[in-house]
């Protein structure tokens, strides 16, 4: 493996979406959020096509749940036993000429890539979409050290053009609609507003062309690491990542180290589930296997193949027996799709790089803040993302799991546990409940409204509650049995 670098890491400029530590509170976000009266909209035409495409593709599967639990067994296995893939993964991509590098922290990473680009004298880098990229800070810390970095995955090139973050594992700019996108193309590039998307892409397409002649160094990510091979699978719709990887010298991959599947042979139940999961495809358009540097007797393909492994807390989530099933996630974003939170606030509310379910989970596990563990209250548990998941995480009950260890450890807000205290009390002295009852059965909860306020913040503020009824169903029983209520 290649040495741990010995430079400090440069400093990388807090961007909201994703510095935990620097942030409004999940309940503020969303409430920006829900103030958007077009998001609403963009979300659900977008999500909607999405789940439609999803079904459409299940139905013609008629194998699809067995394939949905081999992958979730094949996966639970890596993870169960990650230490021994990693290491013959290494083993074998550095016998095929890759250059390995296992990046214990997001500093690490981003500094390797760093002195990279330095000593190719890469003075403008070409990426394409990678959310473990975006996760450790990687183009703000490329930009920091003078280096001009493009994205070349049209939603990200637009993401950055706005200044903005990706909302969607696979669509990073699910939350702006074309209208949007073509006043961004205007007041950023100066070129005339269309709306049209084959516009919008030739307009996208002209301006990186020359990005791409002049770069000495291409950044992927990777969506699966073969073990048995040592190569790196990365999946897209557009073509830009075999721009990037060919014509610059140096390719670099980042990837985290839960990317692994076993064998060349998995490829094909994976890349199955993930095309299927994410948009209703059969197959995605463009599939790129990178195994090893280019060989002499071949013409394409870049001098230089590295591999930057990022663990960057991961296996602290690995000795977690309660979070480690989040890193079978194969980010293909139907969970988002389907999550009724998701679908009403987008991803910027979350506030991490990975938002919806399964980011709920990550972000606890990745970052350990207090507001991460705020993020699992952001859960209705209908189990829709169970439901859809293609490896079958159960993402509800590891919620509740988590919420009830964030209160144990003290990492909830005192606000929202001292109702389900008080509530808990009553439940256990039941004089003291029917006396409660029969109180506000009485006067209803509107003769309460700071009580109501404080009990429920959330809901008061946007929502009326119901009338209360003013006989309880438990009175009404046993009225009808000529009981009485004492």
């Amino acid at each position: 493996m290649s040495a741990e670098p010995t430079a400090s890491a440069p400093h990388v400029p807090t961007r909201t979406p994703r510095d935990p530590a620097s942030r409004t509170s999940f309940a503020q976000r969303t409430e920006e959020a829900l103030l958007d009266p077009f998001l609403r909209v963009k979300l659900r035409d977008a999500l909607d096509q999405a789940l439609a495409a999803r079904a459409a593709r299940a139905d013609e599967l008629p194998q699809f749940e067995e394939m949905r639990r081999r992958a979730g067994d094949i996966r639970r296995h890596v993870i169960g036993r990650l230490a021994e893939h990693v290491e013959q993964f290494i083993e074998t991509a550095e016998s095929r000429g890759v250059r390995v590098f296992l990046a214990e922290g997001a500093a690490s990473a981003r500094q390797y890539v760093v002195d990279l680009a330095r000593q190719h004298g890469a003075e403008h880098v070409v990426k394409s979409k990678s959310m473990v990229t975006e996760e450790i800070g990687l183009f703000d810390a490329l930009a920091e050290a003078g280096i001009d970095v493009v994205e070349s995955d049209l939603g990200e090139f637009l993401a950055k053009l706005a200044g903005d973050a990706p909302s969607h594992l696979t669509a990073p700019v699910v939350h702006l609609s074309r209208a949007d996108i073509g006043h961004l193309l205007e007041e950023k590039l100066g070129v005339p507003f269309t709306d049209r998307p084959e516009e919008i892409t030739a307009i996208v397409r002209d301006h990186l062309r020359a990005k791409f002649l002049g770069s000495r160094l291409g950044i992927t990510g990777a969506n699966f690491l073969v073990g048995e091979t040592g190569s790196a699978v990365v999946i897209e719709n557009e073509g830009n990542v075999r721009l990037t990887t060919s014509l610059p010298p140096v390719h670099v991959i980042v990837a985290g180290i839960e990317r692994i599947v076993p064998r060349w042979a998995d490829l094909e139940l994976f890349l199955t589930l993930l095309a299927a999961s994410a948009g209703g495809q059969r197959l995605t358009a463009y599939t790129s296997v990178f195994t090893g540097p280019r060989r002499e007797h071949e013409t394409g393909g870049p001098d230089e193949l590295h591999i930057v492994l990022v663990d960057a807390g991961r296996s602290d989530i690995l000795a977690d027996p309660m979070l480690r099933e989040a890193l079978c996630c194969i980010r293909c974003g139907a969970c988002l799709n389907t999550c009724p939170v998701y679908r009403r606030v987008g991803g910027h509310a979350y506030g991490y790089t990975y938002p919806g379910p399964i980011g709920q989970l990550l972000a606890a596990g990745l970052w350990d803040a207090p507001s991460g563990y705020e993020l699992a209250h952001a859960c209705t548990l209908c189990s829709a993302c169970h439901g859809i998941c293609p490896v079958g995480i159960d993402t509800p009950a590891l919620l509740i799991q988590l919420r009830n260890t964030a209160i144990e450890a003290g990492k909830h807000a005192m606000l929202r546990c001292w109702p389900v205290r008080l509530w808990r009390w009553l439940m256990l002295h039941p004089a003291m409940y029917r006396f409660a009852a029969r109180t506000i059965g009485r006067h209803g909860v509107a003769r309460f409204p700071s009580l109501a306020a404080a009990a429920m913040p959330g809901w008061v503020a946007h929502r009326e509650l119901p009338a209360i009824a003013p006989r309880s169903f438990g009175r009404l029983w046993r009225d009808t049995r000529g009981f009485t209520d004492e």
